[in-house]
């Protein structure tokens, strides 16, 4: 889920023009263990001064300019910081916003407990407030004691399931500098079983397709596979679903750009996510790439060794 914050929500109302003028600076902060080593290296990547665990006292100095467009930045800032507090966030982030004449926008990197636990014990690093009691009890307290900045943030990013693939995917699509107008949209299909995907802004239901899972033969396939497709598009009702679905899509999608959104995620969803979702998402992403949308997509139930049979999804 994305949530703005009041102050960033008046950065929208500024003209394109004046937006683009402006340095862009990135405050990335989250939970401990949720990717933002990876995260500062992807921003590298995409032509961004990075700079980590940077004082908060020193923020304002190292941010504000003569008012010159300069490189821009992404810089973490998190417990692990010199002087850190969220109070203290709030008030360096507020200074930026009145006295700089930079675009300053916060990601709040998440992760669950489950996944942190694991990627601690793997590392054999010491969570920052853990100290002598167990890695859950830090984990816990530091959730708890930075749930403003997670209210506040201009985007959340949930890393649980993240390839690095898609989180550089998932980053380049809000905070690209090539300098491209139109918005980047990123499809997923997911398993109403394991929840939502929490990044979605749209969400579509195919539950009510016919479901390959009840044919033996198609079964242990998935919706990349030719004859799964062809099952699920010869539902009587596939193809008003799916005019449905383009033609909502016609309309919002004009509206997200005027808004200035640069990146949006649909989210398609059926019992076991991988044959109705899967085949719908790879047709709606088909659809979306012929109306010359930039467009890219994810299995996230499917293991990284399924391959699509692409000549014969072509015939279908």
């Amino acid at each position: 889920m994305i949530k703005r914050s009041s102050v960033s929500q008046k950065a929208d109302d500024v003209s394109a023009s004046e937006v683009s003028r402006k340095t862009r600076v990135l405050l990335v902060t989250g939970i401990s263990g949720a990717g933002r080593s990876t995260t500062l290296k992807i921003f590298e990547d995409l032509g961004y001064e990075a700079v980590d665990n940077l004082p908060l006292k020193l923020l304002s100095r190292f941010v504000i300019t003569d008012g010159r467009a300069q490189q821009p930045l992404a810089i973490g800032i998190d417990i692990r910081s010199r002087e850190f507090s969220v109070e203290q966030f709030i008030i360096e982030f507020d200074v930026l916003i009145k006295r700089s004449l930079a675009d300053v926008r916060t990601i709040f990197l998440d992760c669950t407990d489950e996944v942190l636990q694991r990627r601690f014990s793997e590392t054999r690093r010491r969570h920052p407030l853990a100290g002598a009691r167990s890695l859950m009890t830090g984990i816990q307290d530091e959730r708890q004691s930075i749930l403003p900045l997670r209210d506040m943030a201009d985007l959340v990013v949930d890393t649980s399931e993240l390839a690095i693939n898609d989180l550089r995917r998932l980053l380049r699509g809000h905070f690209a500098t090539d300098g491209e107008q139109s918005v980047a949209i990123f499809v997923v299909s997911f398993s109403y079983r394991y929840g939502v995907p929490r990044e979605a802004d749209i969400v579509f239901d195919s539950r009510f397709l016919a479901n390959p899972y009840y044919d033996k033969e198609l079964r242990r396939l998935n919706g990349l596979d030719y004859r799964v497709a062809k099952f699920v598009k010869n539902d009587p009702g596939f193809d008003e679903i799916f005019q449905s679905f383009t033609g909502l899509l016609e309309l919002l999608i004009p509206r997200f750009q005027s808004e200035g959104k640069s990146y949006l995620t649909i989210a398609i969803g059926c019992t076991g996510g991988r044959h109705r979702s899967v085949f719908l998402g790879e047709e709606l992403v088909a659809w979306l790439r012929k109306n010359s949308q930039n467009a890219d997509i994810m299995h996230r139930e499917l293991p990284g060794d399924d391959v699509r049979n692409i000549e014969e999804l072509k015939k279908l």
